[in-house]
């Protein structure tokens, strides 16, 4: 069960203290109070662990401070959308908004080679009125002699860039909890530019003390990527441990699943799961064509293969797409196959605003068929 109190409830008034020990005195009844601090208002919610279909909802909106109740029915307490919640399905960073009914294109360089290439991407992303990117300073791979990123060193010129461009939000992988205070610095020292979503990717989704880490910071979003060897729920209780430790800025993204089932693709696209992410969560959720795919294969009718499932993904209802392009691929140190071409970006953004309209028309229909 969730309480959620008042917007002017205070942590010293002494309403919010009896309410507090009301609580701790019921038997078999823990609770947690997670606060979310906006520009505008404080929102805090206590969540009631333990025996909780006892409670009767009227009797606890009855007490002091609280606005309203939610009983959960959702194994995802916090990022899951139970039964008769109204809880906003979005969030706010650094001037962009993420939800469950928005779409951002975060295109960009798997991984960061040189300052050249960063620069090149960015004033193209400008041109096209793009304000997020990907750029991957750490790199995790299969094997121990592959390049793994510039790390750090890249992160100075990345960040002075991308506040030089007006790009707003940049998609980051993180594989240890030093990386952030890396990035962290790297923004204070370079005056803050630009702002970075912190990307958990698939062989980290299952590592659940760097998910507690990473859920401790409130400062920076994250992006959660699919397991590609897990189910579904387990994937989307490693979205859980990080709103579970503070963070619920989380979006979840879809990157396909390690099966020969989907050769000659290079994982199994599963974005028909993102309907189904959207009703299981209030989480906005990502697709990720490139990784999903893995290479620049057409079908008859030319129309790329990473085009089409990147318009199944918004066509089911995507709100963000995290896709490769690099300004000379056969020089990218990682993934250069896969990725786009820079003269190709206004052809993938038309294409990706096609789908988004026929998304629109669908909901339009069926708000016309109730």
């Amino acid at each position: 069960m969730i309480l959620i109190l008042d917007p002017d409830a205070a942590e010293n008034s002494q309403e919010y203290q009896q309410l507090l020990s009301h609580l701790a005195a019921m038997p078999g009844i823990q609770s947690r109070v997670h606060v979310e601090r906006g520009s505008e208002q404080t929102v805090t919610e206590i969540y009631l662990i333990g025996n909780t279909k006892a409670l009767d909802i009227a009797d606890m909106q009855s007490l002091p401070c609280v606005e309203r109740v939610v009983r959960v029915s959702e194994e995802y307490r916090i990022l899951g959308r139970h039964k008769d919640d109204q809880r906003p399905t979005y969030f706010e960073y650094n001037g962009v908004r993420f939800g469950q009914d928005t779409l951002h294109v975060f295109a960009g360089l798997c991984a960061v080679d040189n300052r050249e290439h960063v620069e090149t991407m960015l004033k193209s992303l400008k041109d096209s009125g793009q304000v997020c990117t990907r750029m991957g300073a750490y790199k995790p791979r299969t094997s121990p002699y592959a390049f793994q990123g510039h790390g750090k060193l890249c992160l100075p010129y990345v960040f002075e860039l991308a506040g030089k461009y007006g790009i707003k939000v940049i998609a980051m992988e993180i594989t240890h909890e030093s990386h952030m205070d890396e990035i962290n610095e790297a923004l204070h020292l370079t005056g803050d530019p630009t702002g970075v979503m912190l990307q958990i990717g698939t062989r980290n989704t299952q590592n659940f003390e760097l998910l507690k880490i990473v859920g401790r910071q409130t400062r920076m979003p994250v992006l959660l990527k699919r397991g590609f060897g897990i189910t579904l729920d387990e994937s989307l209780n490693a979205a859980e441990y990080l709103a579970s430790e503070g963070n619920r800025n989380v979006v979840f993204c879809l990157r396909g699943m390690k099966t020969n089932m989907g050769d000659p693709h290079r994982n199994f696209v599963d974005f028909a799961h993102v309907p189904a992410v959207k009703r299981l969560t209030r989480m906005p959720v990502c697709v990720d064509p490139s990784h999903s795919v893995g290479s620049r294969a057409a079908s008859s009718d030319g129309i790329m293969d990473m085009m089409h499932v990147t318009a199944q993904g918004v066509l089911a209802g995507a709100n963000m797409v995290l896709v490769d392009f690099h300004p000379e691929p056969v020089k990218a140190l990682v993934d250069g196959p896969q990725a786009l071409l820079l003269k190709e970006l206004p052809y993938f953004m038309e294409d990706v605003q096609i789908a988004r309209e026929a998304y629109l028309k669908r909901i339009e229909l069926r708000q016309r068929q109730k």
